[in-house]
C-alpha cells in the first residue's frame, strides 16, 4: 500500500480463527483501503456488509462483487439468530478470520453494536483490534484479546488498544461503548 501512501501494521494471527474489529468506519473510502490492506496481507479475511447489499438487483451486481471480496450479509437490528450461524459457521472452518465495523456504519452512533462481542464470545475466539488512521495514513491490526465474558473490562481493554486513532471524517468516530443494557447482560 505504499503506493498510495499508505502502511499496512501486521500482528501475526494467534491462530485460524478469529473476529477483527475494524474501529472507526467514517467513511466509504475505509471499504476500498480495507480492501487493499487485505490483499497486501495475502490472507483471506471476511468482512460482514448489511444484506441488502446482497439482495435484488443490486445483489445481482454489488453483491457478488462483495461475495467474491470476502462479504458475509447480515440483518442488522433485529435478532435473526446471525449471531450465532457466524459463530457456529466460523468453528466448522480450518481458517475464518471476520472483519466487523462495530459502530455498524459511517454515522456517529452513540454506542457500538454488540454482534462482534457476542460472536467472539459464543465461539471462544480472540478479537483483533484493527484500526483505519487516516492522520497516520496507516492501517494497523495492534493487538489481540480474549474476552473475559465482562463486558465493561473488555470494553475498557479495548478502548485503551484505539487511543488516538483518527478515521477520515473524526467527528463520526462513534464513542468506543456498548449500550448499558448490553453491559449489564450476563455472558451468553
Amino acid at each position: 500500500m505504499g503506493w498510495i501512501g499508505w502502511r499496512v501494521r501486521f500482528q501475526a494471527l494467534p491462530g485460524p480463527r478469529g473476529v477483527v474489529i475494524v474501529y472507526p468506519h467514517t467513511s466509504n473510502w475505509d471499504v476500498p483501503v480495507g480492501i487493499l490492506a487485505k490483499w497486501g496481507i495475502g490472507l483471506p479475511f471476511r468482512f460482514v456488509a448489511k444484506a441488502s447489499l446482497f439482495e435484488g438487483l443490486t445483489g445481482a451486481t454489488v453483491g457478488r462483487l462483495l461475495r467474491r471480496l470476502g462479504g458475509e450479509p447480515i440483518e442488522r437490528g433485529i435478532a435473526t439468530g446471525s449471531i450465532s450461524r457466524l459463530a457456529d459457521k466460523i468453528n466448522a472452518s480450518d481458517w475464518f478470520w471476520l472483519a466487523i465495523t462495530p459502530e455498524g456504519t459511517r454515522s456517529y452512533k452513540e454506542y457500538w453494536r454488540s454482534g462482534f462481542y457476542h460472536i467472539a464470545l459464543a465461539a471462544k475466539l480472540p478479537v483483533g483490534c484493527a484500526r483505519f488512521d487516516y492522520a497516520k495514513k496507516e492501517i494497523a491490526l495492534v493487538d489481540y484479546i480474549q474476552l473475559s465474558g465482562n463486558m465493561e473490562q473488555d470494553m475498557e481493554a479495548i478502548r485503551l488498544l484505539y487511543a488516538g486513532t483518527q478515521g477520515l471524517r473524526p467527528e463520526l468516530a462513534s464513542a468506543i461503548a456498548l449500550r448499558p443494557d448490553e453491559t449489564s447482560k450476563k455472558p451468553v
